[in-house]
Formats: structure tokens, C-alpha cells, sequence
């Protein structure tokens, strides 16, 4: 199985179809031998240290949006991907909580966007989580019952509300950005060597244990020059990152719970995917999971999370994963085309791309196309 894993790292007819099948299937479940574990700390010959820029920010910065002071981060790049910066797990111990209850509780809530309102009223999806909430405090594992609108979430839209029909943003679809999430994406990106980070779009995508986001590049920004964020909590996910074509076969990587990604320069327009959920390993989600009623130290800007809402959401994030990519469309003194492009590839996050086999019976297969090639963005 080792030499079939190995084998996948050649390019070749659409090399990262290959290896996003590999470890998809279920029967035989794939080798994970060569999935890169950032956590670990073992040395691997693709693995270079990150320079971040400590002088960015100043502990007290970092504390507020609930990280730890700079010099403490652990960022790696890789061999051949210029601009990817992986961040294991920065956060303060007990911070982790409020950014999954901002992801469950906050962000999903109008007037943000998410998939529940192509099909429902608004009336409907205007509190996602008050209507979710006792279903899910009280449940039995043990009895079937039907889904919370929390659970069908799939995916939510923030500030610049991305249409999935034209693959673009506009102005006149536009809500204000989380000011917290903002700050965390500032305070990141500027550490990674990017000040002045505007953070204006961002789309959460949640994961069951059988979803995935097919194979796809984020492009549909008007400015190419700004990195893309990435952030994860809950279980564990399987991230392949490629090439500029499909021929290029990928690198595979873990993230798990508080990891982070900054993708910029060459990196930035780079082929990618999540071909699976894994269960997060034991250690990851006890730092997760002592969040609940830890004292946060007091130059600390993140709010602690009652006892009531990290019931809920721990039981959500035992089987789930929710993703945070955060995007700046606009450059220094770009604005919006009257006629949106017809040239854009398919972004992160859109049901062509994010597979879920329980998805209430939404569309999962639309044609896109590239200048490597022409497929379906799903697999």
C-alpha cells in the first residue's frame, strides 16, 4: 500500500484526480504513510521553517484575538510551494472555544448568508442555532432523529457574499464583516509578512465525517496579490495542495483543530482539495476540548464560552469539522465590473466542489473549466 501511495506522487494524466481518489475510498481505507503530520515535529525533507515577522504584532495583539505571542507559533513552508505558510495550531489554551462557537452560534446568523436559505425563508433560517440548540442538547446517540438546521449547515457566506451561479462577488451583495474575525485575519496575515490585511469576504464550510471539497482554485478575488486564510476546528482533514495544473500531482497534509494556512504568491493560484474528515487524534481535541470554563488570562479579548453553549457545540465538533477561509477581493483602488467575468474558475466552497453524501438533496456536480483543462470540479 506504501508503494501504491508512493506511486500516486507521479504527474501524469490528471495526477491529482489519482490521489484525491486514493484517499477517498473507503474499502481498503487508504495509507496515510505519506500524509505530512505539521504536529508531529518530525523531520521531513519537504518541511522548511516559516520567517514570520515578529515585530507584526505584539503579544498583547495576539492575545486579544486569542493567540499566542508570535515567537511561540511553529510555521513551516514547503519545498516547491512558494508563499504556503502552515501554522500548527497558534491558539491560547481555552481560546479555541469561542472561534467554534463564533462559527456555530454568530457567523451562520443573518445577516450572513448560508445554504439553508436557497430553499427556506427567511423567517426560517433566522436563528439557526435557538433552533438547533435543545435538539441537541438533549439527544440520544442511540435513536435516530431528524437533522437541526445546524447540522444541515453546509456552507455560510460573510461580508462579500460569493455567487456560486456567476462565481464572483459584487457590491451590492455585501454585509459587514465579523470586526473579530477581521482582527484575527489582521493579526495572522501581518505575521506572516502581509500588513494591512482587509479582510472582506469570507466562506465557512462544514464538514460531516463523509465530506469532502473537490478539486478546485480560489480565484474568483479581484486581487491576486493578498494571501487567502485558512482556518480549522474540529476533526482532523486530509489537504492536498497542488500545482498550477490538474497534471500536478498534490502534496498531502493533515490539519487539525486550530491549524491555520496562509497561501500567497505562487501558492496562492494553486490547485486544491479536502478528499476526507478524520477523527482528530486524542491529544488535539483535549486541547480543544479543556476550553470549557478555563479562566482566560486577562489581556485576552476572546469571550469565554458558557458552559451551555460548549455542550453544543463540543457535541457537534466530536463528528464535524468547520473550515474559515477569509479572502480580501479588492485591491488598493479596485472596485467592481459593471459585467462580471465569465473567465473564473470555481472557488472554494461551492456545492461543485463541497461533497457531502447527506447534503438534503442539493446539486453536487457543475461544470467548470480551467486553462489546464475541462472537468467536473466534484469527483
Amino acid at each position: 500500500m506504501a508503494k501504491m501511495a508512493a506511486s500516486l506522487l507521479e504527474s501524469g494524466e490528471d495526477a491529482f484526480r489519482k490521489v484525491f481518489k486514493f484517499y477517498r475510498r473507503r474499502n481498503p481505507p487508504p495509507d496515510y504513510s505519506q500524509v505530512i503530520d505539521f504536529s508531529t515535529g518530525v523531520p521531513s525533507d519537504k518541511i522548511v521553517p516559516a520567517k514570520l515577522d515578529l515585530a507584526a504584532v505584539t503579544d498583547a495583539e495576539a492575545a486579544r484575538v486569542g493567540l499566542q505571542p508570535v515567537r511561540d507559533w511553529r510555521a513551516f513552508g514547503l519545498q516547491g510551494y512558494p508563499g504556503f505558510i502552515f501554522i500548527s495550531n497558534p491558539f491560547l489554551p481555552g481560546s479555541q472555544p469561542s472561534w467554534v462557537r463564533q462559527c456555530l452560534k454568530t457567523y451562520p446568523q443573518k445577516p450572513n448568508v448560508c445554504n439553508l436559505d436557497m430553499h427556506m425563508s427567511p423567517s426560517e433560517t433566522q436563528d439557526i442555532w435557538g433552533k438547533s440548540v435543545h435538539s441537541l442538547s438533549v439527544r440520544s446517540s442511540a435513536k435516530r432523529e431528524p437533522k437541526t438546521l445546524l447540522e444541515r449547515l453546509r456552507w455560510v457566506t460573510l461580508g462579500y457574499h460569493y455567487n456560486w451561479d456567476t462565481k464572483t462577488y459584487s457590491a451590492n451583495h455585501y454585509t459587514p464583516f465579523p470586526a473579530d474575525l477581521h482582527s484575527l485575519s489582521l493579526q495572522i496575515t501581518a505575521a506572516c509578512g502581509f500588513p494591512g490585511f482587509n479582510a472582506e469576504a469570507g466562506i465557512l464550510n462544514y464538514y460531516r465525517s463523509d465530506s469532502s471539497l473537490g478539486i478546485h482554485v480560489d480565484e474568483s478575488e479581484l486581487d491576486h496579490s493578498r494571501p487567502l486564510l485558512s482556518l480549522s476546528f474540529g476533526q482532523s482533514a486530509i489537504f492536498l495542495l497542488g500545482g498550477v495544473c490538474r497534471q500536478d500531482a498534490p502534496t498531502a497534509m493533515f490539519m487539525h483543530s486550530g491549524d491555520m494556512m496562509v497561501m500567497s504568491g505562487q501558492s496562492r493560484l494553486l490547485y486544491h482539495a479536502v478528499p476526507r474528515i478524520l477523527p482528530a487524534p486524542q491529544g488535539h481535541m483535549a486541547s480543544v476540548m479543556e476550553g470549557c470554563g478555563l479562566s482566560l488570562q486577562d489581556s485576552s479579548g476572546v469571550e469565554a464560552v458558557s458552559e451551555e453553549d460548549w455542550a453544543v457545540c463540543c457535541r457537534y465538533i466530536q463528528s464535524s469539522r468547520v473550515n474559515v477561509t477569509v479572502r480580501q477581493v479588492l485591491g488598493p483602488g479596485q472596485s467592481f465590473p459593471e459585467t462580471p467575468s465569465s473567465h473564473q474558475r470555481t472557488d472554494a466552497g461551492q456545492t461543485a466542489g463541497y461533497h457531502d453524501r447527506a447534503a438534503d438533496g442539493e446539486s453536487e456536480k457543475r461544470k467548470r473549466s480551467s486553462s489546464c483543462d475541462s472537468d467536473d470540479a466534484q469527483t
